[in-house]
């Protein structure tokens, strides 16, 4: 969990969103992570299964809103890990000295803006870590220096930060305080900040492998986020201390800090250029084998083609969906701009996510056979349409006048998502209910009749229980 969205995330969130306030932004974003891996939590120990978000709310609401949700879960993985991937290429121009992080792209002019800088490193990146071979040792390390990494940035950082920068511009022109773009720009950049929570959920799919889940799932889970918000705040803090918001860089924000705004320790530039690059490779390998892992499970329900559930032999790693994934990763990371990618990503999570908490109401107060189930689902009918006016409001309310209290957690970071993220959430939503219509349920119906669908569950379930999946536990 302790991921490179930070390294990604944080420099767009501060210049363009909540400015030093960016420390709130990671602070509300990892309260909503809580209250979801809360959530997450109780599936786990109560349904100790592989699978995560889909199977939870495949068994608690159905086939439908299951392959609706994991879609949208893994389409968010992949635009992350392209953001990510993306944000790579910044970091390795910074490690190499380069004071353009472009020259490492090549612009093709006829192409729009924001699609015409062709990443190629991004590509290599992708596509290296998806022929990937695990090694437990090697990640392990490199995942105790990224953490050693990230506490120098954070004691470096208040060491040579001045406490000014947190409410005074570096240009006079611009908006000055703690709050320069107000709080919405919090929340925007809570929206954004968000795609760093991405990856708490896969502990819950272990809980099958975990000799005492109801005392271990609990701590591992909210631990980590708990963990990984301090060490969030504080790594956007010293930022902060560092540089003001208007001189930071959004594309390598933590590198440009120390070289723009600390003499004599601008070789400290060079430094976490190196320590960010393994930290995203490190971080990356983790989430693209996890989107894989999901991708696999969903294969097995036969709502997808059953080639993307079948494993190697030898590794027992999901190599048809590690293949397609990577490839569609990279093709993204290609073309878009990293700014475009952190429009779109945070909504299908944050749905998803949503959708795990009605699961959880759900199973507590209706029982199969015994309890009548529409008083609970008109209340969450009301609720999640009330969420969407709220949103609704909150989006075009007009400049200046008060907003309404917040419904929820989740809803207090979806307001703050801007408009292309919601276009992409609906058009890819709508994506997946056709293919659902015309696919996935009669292959669903096919696999129940003849039996497949019990064989493959069968068998996947005797596969988790004899592998240690390592990815998901790193």
């Amino acid at each position: 969990m302790v991921g490179a969205g930070v390294f990604v995330t944080t420099g767009h969130a501060s210049r363009l969103c909540a400015g030093p306030a960016v420390v709130l932004s990671y602070a509300i974003a990892g309260l909503c992570a809580l209250l979801s891996a809360f959530c997450y939590t109780e599936f786990a120990v109560d349904m100790p299964v592989a699978g995560g978000a889909f199977s939870y709310i495949r068994v608690t609401f159905g086939e439908f809103l299951a392959f609706l949700t994991g879609s949208n879960l893994i389409i968010d993985y992949v635009l992350s890990n392209a953001a990510v991937a993306r944000g790579f290429t910044d970091y390795l121009g910074t490690a190499l000295g380069l004071s353009n992080h472009t020259q490492l792209r090549f612009t093709i002019h006829g192409l729009p803006k924001g699609y015409n800088e062709i990443d190629l490193i991004a590509v290599a990146v992708v596509l290296l870590l998806t022929l990937y071979k695990e090694s437990s040792w090697l990640n392990m390390v490199l995942t105790v220096l990224h953490i050693l990494f990230i506490v120098f940035v954070i004691v470096v950082g208040f060491w040579r930060g001045d406490w000014n920068n947190f409410t005074e511009p570096g240009n006079p022109k611009n908006a000055g305080g703690f709050f320069p773009f107000g709080a919405s720009g919090v929340f925007n950049g809570a929206a954004m900040v968000y795609l760093s929570y991405i990856g708490y959920d896969a502990v819950s799919t272990m809980a099958e492998e975990v000799k005492d889940p109801v005392k271990n799932i609990p701590i591992g889970v909210s631990g980590s986020v708990i963990l990984v918000t301090v060490l969030y705040c504080l790594m956007a803090a010293s930022m902060s201390a560092l540089l003001p918001y208007d001189m930071i860089d959004p594309e390598a924000p933590f590198s440009g800090a120390f070289r723009e705004g600390s003499s004599g320790w601008r070789w400290v530039s060079n430094v976490i250029g190196v320590g960010a690059s393994f930290g995203i490779l490190t971080s990356l390998l983790v989430a693209m084998l996890g989107q894989a892992r999901y991708m696999c499970v969903i294969g097995r329900s036969c709502v997808v083609p059953s080639w993307f559930a079948r494993v190697h032999h030898s590794t027992s790693t999901p190599v048809n969906a590690s293949a397609f994934l990577g490839i569609f990763t990279a093709a993204i990371a290609l073309f878009t701009d990293l700014n475009i990618l952190l429009k779109f990503v945070s909504i299908g999570t944050l749905f998803i996510f949503y959708m795990v908490a009605n699961a959880v109401i759900y199973r507590r107060y209706v029982t199969v056979g015994t309890t009548n189930p529409w008083p609970t689902l008109s209340f969450l009918f009301c609720f999640s349409l009330t969420s969407v006016i709220f949103t609704l409001l909150w989006q075009f309310a007009p400049s200046g006048k008060p907003k309404g209290f917040m419904l929820g957690s989740c809803i207090a970071v979806a307001i703050g998502i801007v408009q292309p993220s919601y276009v992409r959430f609906g058009f890819f939503s709508a994506l997946v209910v056709l293919v659902y219509v015309l696919y996935s349920v009669h292959s669903s119906f096919d696999a129940e009749e003849d039996g497949t669908l019990s064989q493959k569950t069968g068998e996947s379930m005797k596969e988790s229980i004899e592998r240690e999946d390592y990815t998901l536990k790193v």
